[in-house]
């Protein structure tokens, strides 16, 4: 039964994706798109003979073709009782309609580059890390205008995110995904190998600089500048302050005065037996309350700081290149460095998260024995400052990202104009 079904996704994905949606929409308007342009059914070239809205219809039709065959797969292996490895219906049927595009016997055999039917298999399968390969080609779309080398970037962002956030991507139940991820950037890999050599000649088709990209990619910088500006201010001077503020207050308190639901550790109630540590003892409890709560929103703290980092520079970087001036130059190079503190801010947090229990449990040891035992404040002692030292390099990191996002956002005022006069 389940080879069966099995061979039967395969069957019908493949036929799916070899539906060639570019060349009979193509063939509608009157044109064989496979002797117009670089001779492919793919909606980069679509757009490129037939305009911009044909190329984004046949991008979501590949799209398409590309999510239908894993949904749909992922819903019945969810729905029947199969004798097969987990998820490897749905890569079966992601897998045959990715060849069908590549493949389609429909045009014999000649397809595309798979970018788009990869991208709907992938997104229903993998959404996280292929959002984050779709950011990296919208990014490097922007500052490049080569599709072909952002495809290339986003293939290879896919396969690092996907390493880089997966515990065990090799462990059985998650190794099928991480070999599905690697042969889907290969193969487009392998599929842009002629725009390879373009690309290294310096001769690779670009996308044009219209009015209408202009604005896209003003829209691009606004929208991201103002999401990473308003993310930093809010969760720095609002979440950070009131949150830690909130805890060490209720935490304070005497005993007799502490909600139901934040009860006192008798511990912590006598005299600090350092000068070095909280006076009262029983901040520590709420520092340390703030800290468990905070600590999971950091994931997605630096996450939007790098997808907006990633496009506002993009955007910047691309107006450097193509309305030259002072403006332009500075807004580049600061948005850079914004980008690389917000590596830095993430590495760091990392480096702090991996003290935070050494010093917890340095500092639970000292309270369990009443009196606390003299050999074992100098370690909590030097836990405690080891853990503060590297929060504070923390801090200010972050506030050096404000500095310079704050930065950029004055320059928001000056927009590059479209006659490439200004600066």
């Amino acid at each position: 039964m389940g080879l069966s079904i099995l061979a039967l996704t395969v069957v019908l994905s493949y036929l799916l994706g070899a539906v060639p949606f570019g060349y009979l929409i193509a063939r509608w308007r009157g044109v064989d798109i496979l002797k117009h342009g670089s001779g492919n059914i793919g909606a980069t070239n679509v757009g490129r003979v037939l305009g911009r809205p044909f190329g984004i219809l046949v991008f979501l039709l590949d799209f398409a073709k590309g999510a239908l065959p894993a949904l749909i797969a992922r819903w019945w292996s969810a729905t029947h009782s199969l004798d097969l490895p987990a998820e490897s219906l749905a890569v079966a049927g992601a897998v045959a309609a990715f060849l069908g595009h590549l493949y389609p016997v429909y045009l014999r055999f000649h397809g595309g580059k798979g970018v788009a039917t990869a991208a709907g298999a992938v997104m229903v399968l993998l959404p996280g890390p292929t959002s984050a390969a779709l950011l990296i080609w919208l990014a490097v779309v922007v500052a490049s205008r080569t599709v072909s080398l952002a495809s290339l970037a986003a293939a290879a962002a896919l396969c690092v995110v996907r390493l880089a956030t997966e515990p065990q991507p090799w462990s059985e139940e998650q190794r099928i995904l991480t070999l599905f991820c690697l042969l889907a950037a290969g193969m487009i890999a392998l599929r842009h190998r002629a725009n390879v050599g373009r690309l290294l000649r310096g001769n690779e088709n670009q996308l044009k600089d219209t009015p209408a990209m202009m604005h896209l990619s003003k829209i691009v910088h606004v929208l991201a500048l103002g999401l990473w500006f308003g993310t930093t201010i809010f969760f720095s001077f609002v979440v950070g302050l009131s949150l830690f503020g909130t805890f060490e207050t209720i935490a304070a308190q005497p005993p007799e005065k502490r909600p139901a639901w934040f009860p006192a550790w008798k511990a912590f109630d006598g005299p600090p037996p350092s000068p070095d540590l909280p006076n009262p003892l029983r901040k520590e409890q709420g520092s340390r309350a703030g800290g468990v709560i905070i600590a999971p929103m950091f994931r997605w703290y630096f996450g939007i700081q790098g997808a907006c980092a990633l496009l506002a520079t993009a955007t910047a970087w691309s107006w450097r290149r193509s309305h030259p001036g002072r403006v332009h130059a500075l807004r580049a190079f600061v948005l850079l460095a914004a980008l690389v503190t917000v590596g830095a801010g993430a590495w760091l947090e990392h480096e702090v998260n991996a003290l935070r229990e050494p010093r917890n449990a340095a500092f639970d040891a000292l309270l369990r024995h009443d009196p606390p035992h003299h050999e074992d404040v100098a370690p909590t002692v030097a836990a405690r400052q080891t853990f503060a030292r590297w929060h504070l390099y923390s801090l200010g990191v972050n506030m050096l990202t404000v500095l310079l996002v704050t930065g950029a956002m004055t320059q928001a005022a000056f927009l590059p104009a479209e006659d490439k006069s200004d600066g």
